[in-house]
């Protein structure tokens, strides 16, 4: 049996891992600079999140969530507590589609409604209602075409109103990232995301913050829509929850009733996954990495928008997008292939950062070194 090939794939098999370093078979050092789609918050193999997950599997590693599961709830704790919702609820699942899909059905079950509000370039997940709700025909089977979702620009608040105005009785719900990742680096502006509340809040409808690759502590704030000064009544997150470990889940707000079986999930929330989880918020806490992020992607930002060449810097944090002209799209790849540093992008010229949450000055200084040898050569 031969994979399915559905990934174009850098030929480099990495076979170690620590910190913001990687290593290949043959010992090259590479700087991880995108953490396998902003996955890595708190470094590759960090010790305590090592030792947490050993400790944990010699206990055991799954049940189902037919017994209890007592590291549920102090993941519960200790998510309330750093993102600072405690006194909402947690639905543990596997990934942020599932997050997003769980998010969209809870509201259409909350206000017994159809129809979903999303906005250009997003991208939910690639399950039936979050890839409905992703703005990319191509990745978009027929069975999940659907005329429940409905796609408005994005920050256009004249729209949005419009939208509403026009059949807002049956908005069951508004799904927005607070920074778009696919979509290129894009920041949801204040006023929009107030806008969002407000109409939710006079229409009945519920305003789901996708927090997938924007939260978890990337952008400076926890979830990154926490900037516009407004609370969402959903949150869904994954990808830095688990540092690798596969894990996800929607923060829920108190209006919302929970019924047996109205949600579900095999392996979410299992014991090796909360463990994983309960490892990443301890660091995030003890390590301040929510401050480090603000603090050294602020230092990358103001460093980026100095080099002539660059088009625009955009993001907040540790989420930052470089846009390129088109004669310098070969940039991301000479990073990799000369410089030895992983970078993510976005189509069609722009270059995603997004490492984990603990690089220090020396490691941002080290791209932007070689950031400015590519683009004199």
């Amino acid at each position: 049996m031969e994979l399915f090939n559905v990934y174009p794939v850098n030929p480099i098999n990495i076979v170690k891992a620590k910190g913001s370093l990687v290593w290949d078979e043959q010992g090259t050092e590479y700087l991880d600079l995108y953490g396998g789609h902003a996955v890595i918050s708190i470094g590759h193999t960090h010790p305590h999140y090592v030792e947490t997950l050993k400790n944990q599997l010699d206990k055991i590693g799954f049940y189902s969530n037919s017994v209890l599961i007592p590291i549920q709830q102090q993941l519960a704790r200790q998510l309330g507590e750093v993102s600072g919702k405690t006194d909402f609820t947690l639905f543990l699942c596997n990934s942020g589609a599932e997050a997003n899909e769980n998010a969209l059905k809870l509201a259409s079950f909350h206000t017994g409604r159809k129809k979903v509000i999303a906005f250009s370039k997003s991208f939910h997940g690639r399950t039936s209602l979050a890839v409905a709700a992703t703005d990319n025909p191509s990745i978009v089977a027929p069975i999940n075409q659907t005329d429940n979702v409905v796609f408005l620009p994005f920050n256009d608040e004249e729209a949005l109103t419009k939208a509403f105005q026009d059949f807002g009785e049956d908005i069951a719900a508004v799904i927005i990232e607070g920074i778009q990742g696919v979509g290129g680096i894009r920041e949801a502006s204040i006023s929009f995301l107030k806008t969002i509340r407000s109409l939710c809040d006079t229409y009945g409808a519920v305003y789901i913050a996708d927090s997938v690759q924007c939260g978890y502590g990337r952008t400076g704030s926890f979830y990154s829509h926490d900037y516009a000064g407004v609370e969402a009544d959903v949150y869904s997150m994954a990808k830095g929850m688990g540092n690798g470990f596969p894990i996800g889940g929607i923060a829920i707000a108190p209006k919302f009733k929970a019924s047996y079986g109205l949600l579900g999930t095999t392996f979410g929330g299992n014991h090796l996954a909360c463990a994983a989880a309960v490892a990443v918020l301890d660091v995030i806490k003890q390590d301040k990495l929510i401050e480090n992020a603000e603090n050294v992607g602020n230092y990358l930002i103001d460093e980026l928008k100095k080099f002539d060449k660059v088009l625009e810097v955009r993001g907040r944090g540790l989420m930052i997008g470089i846009e390129l002209p088109e004669e310098l799209s070969q940039v991301k790849k000479e990073l990799l292939s000369i410089n030895k540093i992983f970078t993510g992008e976005a189509k069609p010229n722009v270059i995603r950062i997004l490492p984990a949450l603990n690089i220090n000055k020396e490691i941002a200084d080290r791209f932007l070194t070689a950031f400015e040898e590519r683009l004199k050569a």
